[in-house]
């Protein structure tokens, strides 16, 4: 069994699998609160840990004890050709959430999009080579950002219901521009890929898919776990190379 831990910028994600099912699913507060649940983690064989955050080699020795790890870099072996200018900088939600992307479409290409803390859009073409692609910032992002750089304007919470186009007082303003004008940039730019790539597939994940999944008006694909997914797809490969 495998031990997958997402280490995100807002919440740390984990996940068992048996081969490549799914089998169980937590998210927790800290790295403190999974290296306490032994229960959970004890039944693993093997783990892998993508994280975009620095500073983890306390928790990394402690895992290790437990089990082998994998900390996923960019000098992990990938079943992609990674193609990726500064691939050093990028991040491992990015590329493991287009490798499960490529387990699902093989030769096929793919436009990955993970909608969490930002919109990050992941290409990989029909060569099984990873490109790149873009980064802006996610939904909740957006509310804080107009409170955080105006003077006057408030923070909005989300109302994941609202849907006017015209705003007819400053909060539903606020909301339309946010919650429409996300929805109109990850349509647009599924356009811009489907120009150049008329049979791109868009498989989309992240905490706001649901929301997103249920306004584009291009089809897609929703996937809750395409970052936990590849990150064992990543584990299973490795394990196959050894």
């Amino acid at each position: 069994m495998n031990l997958v831990i997402d280490i995100g910028n807002t919440r740390i994600k984990s996940a068992l699998f048996v081969a490549s099912k799914l089998h169980a699913f937590k998210i927790v507060d800290s790295l403190e609160q999974l290296l306490a649940d032994t229960e959970f983690i004890n039944k693993a064989n093997y783990a892998i840990i993508g994280s975009v955050i620095e500073g983890l080699d306390s928790f990394y020795e402690k895992l290790q004890q437990k089990m082998p790890i994998i900390i996923f870099t960019s000098s992990t072996k990938i079943p992609v050709t990674n193609l990726y200018q500064s691939a050093a900088t990028l991040g491992s939600d990015r590329l493991s959430a287009a490798i499960a992307s490529y387990y699902i479409h093989p030769n096929c290409n793919v436009l990955t999009i993970d909608a969490g803390t930002c919109i990050k859009y992941n290409f990989t073409n029909n060569k099984n080579e990873y490109l790149g692609g873009a980064i802006s910032p996610g939904i909740r992002m957006r509310f804080k950002a107009l409170q955080h750089f105006t003077s006057k304007l408030p923070f909005v919470e989300p109302d994941w219901s609202y849907s006017d186009l015209i705003g007819t007082n400053t909060q539903n303003s606020i909301l339309s521009g946010v919650l429409n004008g996300s929805v109109a940039e990850v349509d647009g730019i599924i356009e811009y890929y489907k120009s150049q790539y008329p049979d791109i597939l868009v498989l989309l994940t992240g905490g706001d898919s649901e929301f997103l999944a249920k306004r584009l008006k291009n089809s897609i694909f929703a996937h809750q776990n395409l970052v936990l997914k590849g990150l064992n797809d990543i584990l299973n490969y490795n394990l196959e190379q050894t």
